[in-house]
This record gives C-alpha cells, sequence and structure tokens, in this order.
C-alpha cells in the first residue's frame, strides 16, 4: 500500500528511463509520448545536450540563495529579456508560483498607481494553478469547489470576447489588468483570435491597464514560435512561464516590460529555490538547443503534420467535432465525454490526455521527427472512430 496522499488517479505504469519522443516502462515496453509530461520534456527524454549540460552543473553547484548573485540566472534573465522584449525577470520553480508572483506585482502596481482595490479581468475556462489566488482566477468550477473562501479581486468574462471586457471596463473603474492565455491548454486547445489579442492591447494602452499572458504551457517553442503570443505581433506587459522552461528541472518566471517594470523592489516578493543555478543552466541550455535544432520550424511543421493527418484519418467521422491547435498543441473534440480514450491510448502504449471531458489533448515532444508525428496519428485515430462508433455515454 501506498503512503502517497491520493491526489491523482494514476496510471497502471511507470517508467524506468527515455529516449527522445519514447519511454520504456518497468516491464520493457515502450510507449510513444505525446503528452512530454505535460507540455514539460520540450526536448523530449535524455536529450545528449542537455544531459550533459545538468551533470556538470551538478558537478560544480546546485544551490545557494538568492541572497548572492547567481550567474547563471542572470545570463538566462537576459537571454529572456532578448526573446520578449521586456525589462526584467523573476525566477520561481513552477507556473503556479510565477502566476501567484504576477498577481503579486498587479496589486501592488496597483496600490502604487492609486488603485488599492486592483481587479484582474480573467477568462473562462482559463487555468492558472492551484495556489489559492491562481485557483480562484482559474475557470474551473470543480478545481475551485471546497477550497473556499478564495481571494477576491478577479472578474471573469468569455475568452475571445472583446465586448464583455469593454462592458467591464465601462462599470469597473478599479480594473488594472487583463490575464489570458494565449492558447488554453487545460480549457480545450482554444486558441486568442490575433485580433483580440491586438485589440486587447490597444484597449490596456488606452486604460492605463497591465496585459498579462500565461504562457506556462503554450511558451517556449510549443505553438512553434517562442510565445503564444506572438503569433498576434503583440508585446504582453507581463508573461509567466514554465513547464517547457526547463525541460524537466523544475522552474518558473515572471517577466515584466514597460509600465509594470520596477514594481517589485527588495522585500517585495521572494523565493528560497527559486533561480537556482541548477534550474537556470537547465532553462540556458533548453533555449540554447531549441535554437540550435530549430526546433521552432520543427514544432510548427510536425504539428500542421498530425492535424492534417487526424483531418484526413477522421474525415467524416461523426462525432469528431473539431482538430484544433498550433505546432505541437493540439485538441481532437469530441462530441462527449472521452476520458476513456487515455486508457485505450496507454493499451496501444501511446500517451495521451482528455480536459474539458471531451477534448483529446496532444503536447508532444518539440523533437518528434516526421515518422513519429504520423505514428501518433496511426495509434490513435482508429481508436477514435471505434469510440465514437459507440452509443454515447453520460458524464460521470
Amino acid at each position: 500500500m501506498s503512503h502517497l496522499m491520493n491526489t491523482y488517479a494514476r496510471l497502471p505504469v511507470a517508467f524506468t528511463h527515455g529516449k527522445g519522443a519514447w519511454l520504456t516502462a518497468e516491464d520493457g515496453q515502450q510507449y510513444l509520448d505525446a503528452l512530454a509530461g505535460i507540455a514539460v520534456n520540450g526536448l523530449g527524454h535524455a536529450h545528449p545536450k542537455l544531459t550533459a549540460a545538468l551533470a556538470e552543473q551538478l558537478g560544480r553547484l546546485v544551490h545557494t540563495s538568492n541572497i548572492y548573485r547567481i550567474r547563471e540566472q542572470e545570463a538566462l534573465a537576459d537571454r529572456i529579456c532578448a526573446l520578449t522584449g521586456l525589462d526584467e525577470v523573476f525566477f520561481a520553480n513552477s507556473g503556479s508560483e510565477a502566476n501567484e508572483g504576477a498577481l503579486k506585482l498587479v496589486r501592488l502596481y496597483g496600490h502604487r498607481h492609486g488603485n488599492p482595490e486592483a481587479q484582474t479581468i480573467v477568462m473562462e475556462h482559463a487555468w492558472h494553478g492551484r495556489t489559492l489566488a491562481t485557483l480562484a482566477a482559474t475557470g474551473s468550477e470543480k478545481a475551485r469547489k471546497g477550497f473556499e473562501p478564495l481571494p477576491s479581486g478577479f472578474i471573469r468574462v468569455p475568452y475571445n470576447d472583446l465586448a464583455a471586457i469593454e462592458k467591464v471596463a465601462a462599470d469597473d473603474r478599479r480594473v488594472q489588468a487583463v490575464w489570458l492565455e494565449a492558447l488554453q491548454g487545460e480549457g480545450g486547445i482554444r486558441i486568442a483570435d490575433a485580433d483580440y489579442l491586438r485589440a486587447l492591447r490597444r484597449l490596456c494602452d488606452e486604460k492605463g491597464w497591465l496585459l498579462m499572458v500565461d504562457e506556462v504551457q503554450c511558451g517556449i517553442g510549443r505553438t512553434g514560435r517562442w510565445f503564444g503570443y506572438e503569433w498576434a505581433g503583440i508585446r504582453p506587459d507581463v508573461i509567466t512561464l514554465a513547464k517547457g522552461l526547463g525541460s524537466g528541472v523544475p522552474i518558473g518566471a515572471v517577466v515584466a516590460g514597460g509600465p509594470a517594470s520596477g514594481t517589485f523592489g527588495p522585500g517585495n516578493h521572494g523565493t528560497t529555490f527559486g533561480g537556482g543555478p541548477l534550474a537556470c543552466r537547465a532553462g540556458l541550455e533548453t533555449l540554447r538547443i531549441i535554437e540550435e535544432e530549430n526546433l521552432l520550424a520543427s514544432a510548427a511543421a510536425m504539428g500542421r503534420r498530425i492535424r492534417d493527418g487526424f483531418a484526413a484519418a477522421l474525415q467524416g467521422v461523426r462525432g469528431v467535432v473539431a482538430i484544433r491547435g498550433e505546432g505541437l498543441m493540439i485538441g481532437i473534440e469530441l462530441d462527449r465525454p472521452c476520458g476513456d480514450l487515455v486508457r485505450q491510448a496507454l493499451a496501444s502504449r501511446l500517451l495521451i490526455n482528455v480536459t474539458q471531458d471531451r477534448v483529446i489533448r496532444l503536447l508532444p515532444p518539440l523533437v518528434i521527427d516526421a515518422g513519429e508525428a504520423d505514428e501518433i496519428v496511426a495509434r490513435l485515430a482508429p481508436l477514435v472512430r471505434a469510440f465514437v462508433g459507440a452509443p454515447e455515454q453520460r458524464a460521470a
């Protein structure tokens, strides 16, 4: 009997090692990883360049604390600011921590600009984390249930709905920020329209609001560009990063620029582990390898290949509502709850996920090749066809 808290409905498999897009289980069976640790392992498993760099760093220095300068942290902050065009970075240990830091930044910014009751506009179906504040901002009633009272300060509106935000702007003068994901992951692989993002940028400029974009899942090359918001040609004031930034080594980041720069000073925010030498070395090597191996272009091409493959394989199949995504962030929406497909795919030695009950979520490593992309389609499409041919199931 396990002494672990019962917080996960774990699948009946454990892995011993991996290479590229493949994982090997305890029984020796190989599984094609189309989930990448939920968008974390962008470089796949055991990437030789990353492995060598981390081994070298482990032999030199793992932790000193933020009482002292950390050269790897400074170098990674410089690299992130060069990629984003923003000005400064705070390093944390996870996406939830990065998002919590961004929320604190908004509150402090509000206090310093005469708005001590600063409200942040957030989106339906958003996912920002499981700390109390990020949970309050998250658009999942199921995730929030039982944890009330949650922190206040949030106004929730539909995603991709500019009119709803304009109405809030007219009715509530306490608004200080708009916060959204450029591409909702947990929300069902839903993409923010480029025109919508551009209109939000203009509105925030007009109102003196901060535009904040959560890039925890869709950032670091997953959509075929470094960041999902780049597809709209905008620049946010605050960006949050995690997941793919460390290729499996825990790291998060709050990136600020423009009016948001300089909000935090000594004593306003902190962390014991965040931005340590090992995590920042992982971030530096991840960014270097993505660039060196041209993985942005590859992610865009392999994503198109997978979506086109499913479009062909599932053409005319009743029950398939939509196939959507950008780069290697792909969703297949069905007309019924499809959680059972996760175990069926596991039996076919393919790792997938289902979100919003009805959306198959695929987040393969950025390093997959054409053969592996085709294999994802070959293993999953027959399962989908068979599943939607079965009687419709009711949600539990």
